[in-house]
């Protein structure tokens, strides 16, 4: 195995998670990151799906050593408020799928389809699922060892000290930290790059290069010339405003998503604030009305608290690994915060790259099929998020009904949507397309399903079978729910430095 230089430009979440794979995987590797020192983190979002547990448990750090210092609590459900009035469902959630619900979601699926039929049964997601009932209960995802289950999670954390987190952890296992800002690159010949310049004169060599420069993609597109795929024609929204509130006393192991006027207003419960942020189209509202509107969502139209404006532009590069060069993080590209698929795709970029990268012998032989697949992935992922809004149940803006009325959608989701609504089985239309998506079949039954998707109810009769009751889905989960302590606790005894 070659000794090679990697260099990765920019820090933040994306290039120090990749400086710890590299080094976890690769410890042969010589492995620089340069970013600048005043360059802040976006933030945009504060949450993470199930793929953040498995990459710390790869890198052998115990939640107790990281979970304090980033002041993350437990993420087990995503409830969405607001999305859906006309349907009669305040909300619903989409609660992270584990071992013990291969127990509970075929009766999921199978009320889902009886619901589809006009059968008058319950199809609540969070009635289904073991992290759905953890949730309303403000429960911790943590088991006894004697409970004989996988439990499958996520986390709330504050994304700045996340990174400093792991940029210690990197530089502890050798990664070389170099402070100073990327100006330019200079090209060899064959069109790779060669090296990077910085602000301080100095021309660091590699022999492959990893872009966490961010939404510049000072790299990809600012010196390789990659195109950029916008996604605006049904991803609508481009910026955001960002307030956080003081920490709840007992913050819900939850991200709670409210629809507002043009947009959501995402609710991350830390330890140390709650993180609040509206995203919204400025087509639609400019960023004083949505400040405005946060404020209210909040009840700090008083407060004196100052807001943080960003702008963002969803869409994915054209390629995602050319020549000598990976993008990874925002410089790949971006879809807006709405399911927490951020951090996903950035560790899902780095697997599947060096997996590929390795096979190749180190060299870009296999680029064009990695390019190919996550191109797919990021599009399958898109036509999750893009389902939310074309299903959404509102009247009062332009922007849901243009929304619900955009005709701008993939065949993959076309063809979803259309089984669905035709009363078709949905779990082989999934299979047929070998989605490369995050979202499986039990998600996608959330979506739909939570939104009240449904033709009406017929006059109830002897084919109504339940199999929620039948099945005893309720009592089988809160009993299940009786070995997990409250999230509260836990975090209280890190606090005091106990057991829990």
């Amino acid at each position: 195995m070659p000794r090679q230089r990697i260099v990765i430009v920019g820090g933040g979440t994306a290039g120090w998670m990749t400086a710890n794979l590299l080094a976890q995987r690769w410890p042969h590797m010589a492995i620089a990151l340069v970013e600048a020192p005043e360059i802040g983190i976006i933030g945009v979002g504060e949450g993470s799906t199930p793929t953040l547990k498995r990459f710390f448990e790869e890198m052998g750090i115990a939640e107790e050593a990281w979970m304090p210092r980033c002041k993350a609590t437990y993420k087990t459900n995503i409830r969405f408020a607001g999305w859906s009035p006309a349907t009669g469902i305040a909300d619903y959630s989409h609660p992270f799928l584990t071992q013990i619900d291969l127990h509970t979601s075929e009766a999921f699926v199978l009320n889902c389809r009886n619901r589809r039929l006009g059968l008058d049964v319950p199809t609540a997601p969070e009635a289904f699922f073991l992290n759905g009932v953890l949730a309303a209960q403000g429960k911790a995802p943590l088991a006894p060892e004697h409970f004989p289950f996988a439990i499958e999670y996520g986390y709330h954390f504050d994304s700045g000290l996340l990174g400093e987190f792991l940029r210690d952890h990197a530089t502890a296992r050798g990664v070389v930290h170099r402070q100073a800002k990327v100006v330019d690159a200079q090209l060899a010949g064959d069109g790779s790059i060669a090296h990077v310049l910085t602000d301080q004169g100095e021309a660091i060599a590699g022999d492959l290069f990893i872009d966490c420069s961010g939404f510049s993609a000072l790299l990809m597109r600012g010196k390789l010339g990659i195109g950029f795929k916008s996604f605006r024609d049904n991803l609508f929204n481009n910026a955001a405003v960002v307030l956080p509130t003081p920490a709840q006393d007992e913050p819900a192991p939850e991200t709670v998503s409210t629809a507002l006027s043009h947009g959501w207003c995402w609710s991350i419960p830390l330890t140390s604030r709650v993180g609040n942020g509206y995203v919204f189209s400025s087509d639609y509202l400019s960023p004083d009305a949505a400040e405005v509107e946060l404020r209210a969502h909040l009840g700090m139209l008083d407060s004196a608290q100052e807001a943080r404006h960003l702008r963002f532009n969803t869409g994915q590069l054209a390629q995602h690994w050319a020549r000598n060069v990976l993008a990874v993080g925002l410089s790949q590209g971006f879809i807006e915060p709405l399911e927490a698929t951020a951090l996903h795709l950035v560790l899902g970029t780095v697997d599947m790259f060096m997996e590929e990268y390795q096979r190749g012998g180190f060299t870009n032989l296999y680029a064009d099929a990695f390019n190919q697949k996550i191109s797919e992935r990021i599009e399958r992922v898109r036509d999750y998020i893009v389902a939310h809004y074309k299903l959404n149940m509102r009247e009062d803006s332009a922007y849901w009904q243009d929304n619900r009325e955009n005709e701008h959608l993939s065949e993959a989701l076309r063809h979803i949507l259309d089984v669905w609504f035709k009363r078709g089985d949905l779990v082989a239309e999934l299979e047929r397309q070998n989605s490369l998506s995050h979202f499986g079949a039990e998600s996608w039954h959330c979506l739909l399903a939570g939104y009240g998707a449904f033709p009406a109810v017929k006059q109830a009769g002897s084919l109504d079978v339940d199999f929620y009751a039948a099945r005893g889905i309720g009592s089988f989960l809160d009993r299940c729910s009786l070995n997990f302590p409250p999230q509260s606790r836990v975090l209280a005894g890190w606090a005091g430095g106990g057991a829990v």
